[in-house]
Order: structure tokens, then sequence, then C-alpha cells
């Protein structure tokens, strides 16, 4: 299925979720944002979110302006805010400082060179960290992108790319049922 298909198989219930998913994935509707965050921010999300027909529809339109590196880093975002965001979500919440002080020694090699410039990498592992719950990384990669002169309307729209996209797999996971 493409997104479009995708876009078509919302129940009428969810009619605002069509609407915003062809805001969020537009550079009108995603201020602060070019074509290409847009892309790898969606396909990040869309592997978070685990509907692999989602993943499918939304590789189909990142690969339309993408290119097979581009789209490993959106990949690469996504797998690896799946391992930070359990590691560093776990040791914010447990009621024991010392873990913040441990050395994590979890390999994350892919954030030197991720196959997207930094700050697109950024933007999608915050998104990714949204649809996580990891409050520590949302931080993290928040400060980070404000530090490098990304507007807040661009951390804004990778958020609501990550909620509209979230919202979408789960509901055609549940109207699939």
């Amino acid at each position: 299925m493409n997104l479009q298909d995708l876009r078509n198989a919302l129940p009428d219930y969810a009619k605002d979720l069509k609407l915003n998913l062809d805001s969020v994935l537009s550079e009108t509707g995603a201020a602060g944002l070019d074509a290409k965050q847009i892309r790898v921010i969606a396909l990040a999300c869309a592997i978070a979110a685990r509907h692999a027909p989602l993943v499918a529809g939304i590789e189909g339109f990142a690969a339309e302006q993408l290119s097979p590196e581009e789209m490993n880093g959106a990949r690469a975002a996504a797998a690896i805010m799946a391992m930070n965001n359990i590691y560093y979500r776990a040791t914010h919440l447990i009621h024991n400082d010392e873990y913040g002080t441990m050395r994590a020694g979890l390999r994350m090699n892919v954030m030197s060179s991720p196959g997207v410039d930094k700050m697109t990498f950024e933007l999608a592992s915050l998104a990714v960290s949204a649809i996580n719950g990891c409050g520590a990384c949302m931080d993290s990669h928040e400060r980070t992108l404000r530090q490098h002169d990304v507007s807040a309307q661009g951390v804004q729209s990778a958020l609501k790319i990550a909620a509209v996209v979230h919202a979408v797999a789960v509901t055609l996971e549940q109207s699939a049922a």
C-alpha cells in the first residue's frame, strides 16, 4: 500500500488524522523543516510506531526525495533510539541517582556518521524519543537542536510528525483488527 491508500484506509472517525497527515508531511504544514527532513522524521517515526504497512507507505513517500543512505539514516535514528530510549528512560525514572553517574557502555557509533546531516538525525531522534516516551532523550535532543539554531517551529514540527504518524499507526492497526 502506498501512503495515499493508507490515508484512505483510515476510518471516518479519524478524519482529523487524514487531514493532519497531509499537513505534517508537507513543507507548509511542517514549518521550519525542509522536504528531506520531513521524510527522514516520518520514516523514523513510522518504524518506531511499529505498523509495517505504514512503514512501507512512508518508505515509498520518503524514497521520492531521499537517497538510500538517507533512508538508512532514518532507520538508524529509529534503531538507536529504540535502545537509548529504554536505557535512558529507565535510568531517569529509577529513584537512584547512582545510575545517572554510571557509564552506559552501549555502542552508539552510528551517531558519528548516521547517513543524514547531524541536525536531521537529531530531529528524527527527538521525534522517535517522543513516541517512545523518553523525557531524558527529548530534553537532550531538543537542547542540541536549539543550540544549533533549529527553530522552535522546526522542533514543534518534528513532534507533530511524530504525533500524527503514531496516531495513524495506532488507528490503522485497530481498524484492521
